[in-house]
């Protein structure tokens, strides 16, 4: 008999959810059931199991079965160079192009600068658009010339519209969110232009893309998936209303709508937030009386989760985050490759950007089954929840007067403004981890490759005279604070020879003391402070002065506090060291503080304020 043929079944009883629980229990010994569930942001639950859903709702189904379009960015400055970087992408395995401008949503310290006939034909060039490569132009107000010059093009290139797959992605509101301005009053002369320059496309043609709701910003100014969510159906509704009275029927309007959300590194959130969109555009259509119909949905992995400081970490979470959009639905998807925000990426890193999705594709081929969630218990459960918080952000904003009246007011900013107050928090104290950031720094990193600098700069945009003005939701990386320590130790380093320092004052032996004095030293690397590692034994005095810290840390287990922690932290202050100590002092913190211990560092603690003073006192 083979293994194939193995009654398998019979070997193994069938488990049930109270003998797991029974498993559970003893492994929390006495603690709380609840510590194993936790909330998103929008406050959704999410359960550590769940049965098998029993009534799946509608499946998310891609617009074409089968595999997403690979994209590859074109946002480098100089045309040439954008153009050898395209081909590149192409030859080597991207279906399509993202083109990104400066100014657009995507323009993360890059993006074309150029928007003329010229520059553009130079990007374009041996690009072989009739082919049917699926092109997408993120919108931007700094590239106003942008459309006409593309379509001066293709008529130059003698290639008709029906054969391309040139999304425009007319994006007025995603601007405007971004941003903070409006040439003119939504409603009046703005939504008017829009509406014909997207009427004038549908009549050249241009059908595919040629509207997106991008909520891209909300994300990376900190929002949660229920806004990100509640703002793509606001602008998708704003857009449809405009394109009614602009003269096209609402189906053909419905028919140029694309979307394009951000691909965090939380995949199950991810995963759901893709699947929600389909089921709540699905329900905008059925009340505007349309039958509903499969949406093109564009995925990118989210910027707020990018990190300057070991790069390399960003392959991991943007594998994660181009998992978790396949997944659920999108058809296609832009990874940001890992050095994105340290400048303009090589072709390395652009390569590892599709090779991301290749392997996801050509080897996991994970896009072989459509809407592969769709059953899961805990899947269904979790987009039914987005489903209600999107939709009622949508209904929000609906109730404020619209997407354009609430960007107006800034009410819609100020509730994504609030909810990045609690990440940057979460952040700071290391309740969500960044590897590479807040967790697991590396501090001895070899600095990598970039064609050129990072520009902060291409984010931006002037207002018109007579602009409509708005406060801006501005991208924000989660990793930034952070690495405005880490620039400071390397400008340390680069003045004086050698980065600010701890001393780990380890007491007790090697296998006493090793747990937190990793944990100390990851705690402190993390600003840049530079840990030195005092050995098993030594006088930890005459160890401190000899490693030219003015910070010494005392590591070791509650045990060894008990008897030695006091002494230590005496004879180390007396050294002229602020002291610091590894761990919850519990009730020992009154006799350690007298003793000279200055702050106690540990789990939860807000790490980030913490490190500011240490890295004061140690410069």
């Amino acid at each position: 008999m083979s293994l194939q043929d193995a009654p398998l079944a019979g070997v193994f009883p069938p488990g049930n959810e109270e003998d797991w629980r029974k498993i559970v229990d003893r492994a929390l010994k006495g603690a709380s059931f609840d510590r194993l569930t936790s909330k998103t942001y929008d406050g959704v639950a999410i359960a550590p199991l769940y049965p098998r859903a029993t009534a799946p709702g509608p499946r998310a189904l891609r617009a074409a079965p089968g595999r997403w379009s690979i994209l590859a960015r074109v946002d480098l400055a100089e045309p040439d160079a954008a153009n050898a970087l395209a081909l590149a992408d192409l030859e080597g395995g991207a279906d399509g192009l993202h083109i990104v401008f400066a100014g657009a949503q995507g323009a993360y310290g890059s993006g074309l600068l150029d928007d003329g006939e010229e520059a553009l034909a130079h990007v374009f060039d041996k690009i072989r658009l009739d082919y049917g490569i699926p092109a997408l132009v993120e919108f931007s107000p700094r590239a106003p010339k942008a459309v006409d010059a593309l379509l001066r093009l293709l008529d130059r290139a003698h290639i008709a519209p029906g054969v391309t797959r040139l999304s425009f992605g007319l994006d007025p509101l995603g601007a405007r969110a971004l941003h903070g301005f409006s040439s003119a009053p939504w409603g009046g002369e703005e939504s008017k232009a829009f509406a014909q320059r997207a009427k004038s496309l549908a009549d050249a043609g241009y059908r595919f893309g040629t509207v997106a709701a991008d909520a891209r910003v909300i994300h990376a100014a900190g929002g949660t998936e229920a806004q990100e969510l509640g703002f793509a159906l606001a602008a998708a509704l704003a857009y449809l209303r405009a394109l009614e009275e602009g003269g096209l029927p609402l189906e053909e309007a419905r028919s140029l709508l694309a979307f394009r959300l951000a691909a965090d590194a939380d995949e199950f959130v991810g995963i759901a937030k893709f699947r929600a969109l389909r089921r709540l555009f699905a329900r905008v259509e059925e009340v505007c009386g349309l039958s509903p119909a499969p949406i093109y949905v564009h995925a990118e992995t989210a910027w707020r989760m990018v990190t300057r400081r070991d790069p390399w970490t960003n392959l991991l979470r943007a594998t994660l985050a181009a998992f978790g959009a396949a997944i659920g639905g999108a058809d296609a998807i832009s990874v940001l490759p890992f050095t994105q925000a340290l400048g303009a990426p090589d072709d390395f890193a652009r390569r590892l950007a599709r090779d991301t999705q290749l392997v996801l594709q050509d080897e996991s081929h994970i896009h072989a089954v459509d809407d592969p969630a769709s059953g899961s218990g805990g899947m269904e459960t979790l987009t039914e929840a987005l489903c209600e918080r999107g939709w009622e952000e949508f209904q929000r904003l609906e109730a404020e007067g619209g997407l354009t009246t609430a960007l107006e007011k800034g009410s819609f900013q100020g509730r994504v403004a609030e909810v990045a107050g609690k990440r940057a928090q979460s952040v700071a104290r290391a309740r969500d981890k960044i590897t590479g950031c807040n967790a697991f720094p590396d501090i001895g990193e070899v600095p990598v490759a970039t064609l050129a600098p990072f520009d902060p700069a291409r984010f931006d945009a002037s207002a018109p005279n007579g602009a409509v003005t708005s406060p801006p939701l501005r991208p924000r990386r989660l990793a930034e604070p952070f690495e405005a320590l880490r620039a400071r130790s390397d400008a340390a380093l680069a003045a004086k020879g050698a980065r600010p320092r701890v001393f780990l004052a380890n007491l007790g032996s090697v296998a006493v003391f090793t747990a937190r004095a990793n944990f100390a030293k990851n705690f402190f690397e993390a600003a840049g402070i530079e840990a030195l590692f005092g050995e098993e034994g030594a006088d930890i005095v005459a160890a401190f002065r000899a490693s030219g810290a003015k910070l010494a840390c005392v590591c070791s287990s509650d045990a060894i506090y008990a008897e030695k922690a006091a002494e230590a932290a005496r004879d180390l202050a007396a050294a002229g060291a602020r002291v610091y100590l590894a761990g919850r002092p519990g009730e020992l913190e009154t006799a350690l503080r007298a003793a000279g211990v200055a702050e106690f560092i540990y789990a939860g603690g807000d790490m980030f304020d913490t490190l500011q003073r240490a890295f004061e006192e140690a410069g």
